[in-house]
């Protein structure tokens, strides 16, 4: 039989076995929050070196992109541009690897064709990495690129939240959208130079409440229940900035008591947002219900330094020429409705360019009757 192995602590000399037993009693002692504090200045400082990386990465293939770019635009011939790709590519890819292929080369020079200002790549390339550039870079419409560019930048949506919101044609669903481009261009500008959001960046129409699980007969009572059930994801369909005050919020006006239905406040906004639900369409007597809750809540519940309250009636559907006659935005009341279900994506960019060119028309008829008055 082998001769059994004593173990090392039996085998150590007498003061090593109490320096061992003191250090056993240390790690026994040792503090939960030093090991968590340690592993978050670790996770962050990783963090800020891939942050930094990735900008780097941003503006080294901006200048690649602006530097190709410049050669083609020399020689003005788009059979240049291919060839030129092609051979650099092969040269580059011998040294460096993969990351400039022909395709990524071509990203590059559309990045610096669709983005040529060098100021605003350095201001986004901290919060935006090269797999959102290369998402916004092929956007077909320079104001929708820049709208994007900087709503990914002022509420950090990373690429699946930024691929969510293009798919769900989010800028389409936003009150700015509807506007001229003049007066886009400038609220874009605004938003870039002064991180200022406007209700026009934030109230959307439609708003798709898909995710509610709604059977095709409901109350608004349900409406209400199934957004209460899933708020977190209520919220983020209204977007970033929003939080939850009330529900029925209580209101005593001359002895009578009103109830409104969700009460929330936004932080960017900074201001309350009440939200009236209608499972009929628009009507206008909901336009004075909203502005009577609207005044008691400016008078009751805002701060000082607070925005006025503005309001969101959320119904069924709206007609455009109604809502445009009743002038709600001059009492802070946006009119969106709300879809259940998810429309396939060619029939829900139908529904929305009609909506924003029905919108542009009614503005440029107001526009029009003003500049010549009967």
């Amino acid at each position: 039989m082998p001769a059994r192995r004593k173990s090392t602590s039996a085998s150590l000399p007498a003061g090593k076995k109490t320096a061992l037993t003191k250090t056993s009693a240390t790690l026994t002692r040792l503090s939960p929050a030093l090991v968590t504090d340690l592993r978050q200045l670790i996770l962050g400082a990783r963090e800020q070196v891939a942050r930094a990386v990735d900008s780097g990465l941003v503006l080294l293939y901006w200048s690649i992109g602006q530097r190709i770019r410049t050669d083609i635009l020399k020689e003005k011939r788009a059979e240049y541009g291919e060839k030129i790709l092609h051979a650099v590519s092969a040269k580059l890819v011998a040294e460096f690897g993969q990351g400039f292929t022909e395709r990524n080369l071509a990203n590059m020079t559309r990045f610096a064709e669709e983005f040529p200002d060098p100021k605003i790549i350095q201001a986004l390339s901290g919060q935006l990495s090269w797999t959102h550039f290369r998402r916004i870079i092929y956007l077909d419409d320079p104001l929708k690129r820049d709208f994007y560019a900087d709503m990914c930048r002022i509420e950090k949506w990373n690429t699946r939240t930024l691929h969510q919101k293009i798919q769900s044609m989010l800028y389409e669903r936003t009150a700015l959208s509807k506007k001229p481009d003049k007066l886009i261009a400038l609220e874009l500008k605004k938003l870039r130079e002064e991180d200022k959001l406007t209700p026009d960046l934030v109230f959307r129409d439609p708003y798709v409440l898909d995710f509610l699980g709604l059977k095709d007969t409901y109350a608004e009572k349900d409406l209400e229940a199934a957004i209460l059930r899933e708020i977190e994801a209520f919220i983020l369909e209204l977007g970033v900035g929003f939080a939850f005050v009330a529900r029925q919020k209580r209101m005593q006006i001359d002895g009578r008591d009103y109830y409104l239905d969700l009460l929330f406040y936004h932080r960017k906004l900074k201001r309350l947002v009440a939200i009236e639900l209608k499972i009929g369409d628009f009507e206008a007597a909901d336009k004075g219900q909203m502005e009577l809750y609207l005044n008691w809540l400016k008078r009751h519940e805002s701060e000082p330094d607070e925005a006025a309250p503005m309001g969101i009636i959320l119904c069924a559907g709206k007609s455009a020429e109604h809502v445009e006659l009743l002038e709600v935005e001059k009492s802070g009341i946006h009119v969106a409705s709300y879809w259940t279900k998810t429309l396939p994506k060619e029939l829900l960019r139908k529904k929305l360019h009609q909506a924003v060119a029905t919108a542009r028309a009614l503005i440029g008829e107001r526009k029009s009757a003003d500049q010549n008055p009967t």
